[in-house]
């Protein structure tokens, strides 16, 4: 079974793309068959940091693709593990598509109210159309201190959402390292390959577990029918 997470938001640049590019490194250093689907045609940030990466020689490649729709990027699931989809900001028709085809959603945040209350809103928008809260969870982007994390953490606990472990620092050397066609993993400074290793073993841990609900309801639901 292929496992599809999205990445989406309600506002742009609050680090979609850069969590997708960090997720298919990982798996792609694992081994793992992946693949990033592209659904922003205007902005098609994946596909030039893909170029960028193989212009700089980068190991491992990440496949990547510029797709116009759901449909073609469901496509490609037959071909690899882990369907990665980054999604063009706001919240229309295509993201609630989106959310319910996919294993995990995940939603970047700064810490700041501006991009929390938007984050919120669009979950309870997917909630309300019938998308499992399980599937949902915030990823806490940009933070400067501890303290702002918490704060961050604790708004969206407060509106029954749940939150990544750890968060993604702002820090020059992650912009530096996606000009050239890095990771955010693959930096110079490895504590903060490590900080992002850390968030991205949690979002790959969330994904097993909601894997693992859908297989177990799946079972039940075979064993009823049957009976």
């Amino acid at each position: 079974m292929t496992i599809v997470v999205a990445f989406i938001s309600q506002k742009g640049g609050v680090g979609k793309s850069t969590l997708a590019r960090a997720l298919a490194a990982v798996a792609a250093h694992a081994g793992v068959a992946v693949g990033v689907a592209d659904l922003d045609p205007r902005q098609n940030t994946v596909m030039r940091w893909q170029h960028a990466r193989a212009e700089g020689g980068h190991t491992p490649a990440v496949a990547v693709r510029a797709c116009a729709s759901l449909d073609e990027a469901l496509a490609w699931q037959e071909e690899l593990d882990l369907l990665i989809i980054d999604t063009p900001a706001g919240a229309h028709r295509g993201t609630l598509d989106i959310a319910r085809h996919a294993h995990l959603v995940v939603q970047p945040s700064g810490a700041s109210i501006d991009d929390l209350h938007p984050a919120v809103l669009l979950f309870h928008e997917l909630v309300a159309a019938g998308v499992p809260k399980s599937r949902l969870v915030v990823a806490l982007m940009r933070t400067m201190t501890k303290r702002e994390e918490d704060a961050a953490r604790t708004y969206i606990t407060d509106a029954s959402y749940e939150t990544l472990p750890g968060s993604i620092p702002e820090r020059a050397a992650f912009r530096q390292a996606q000009n050239i066609g890095q990771a955010l993993n693959e930096t110079d400074e490895q504590s903060l390959n490590g900080r992002v290793d850390a968030l991205m073993q949690a979002l790959l841990d969330k994904v097993a577990s909601e894997v693992a609900a859908l297989s177990q309801w799946q079972a039940t639901s075979d064993k009823e029918g049957a009976a």
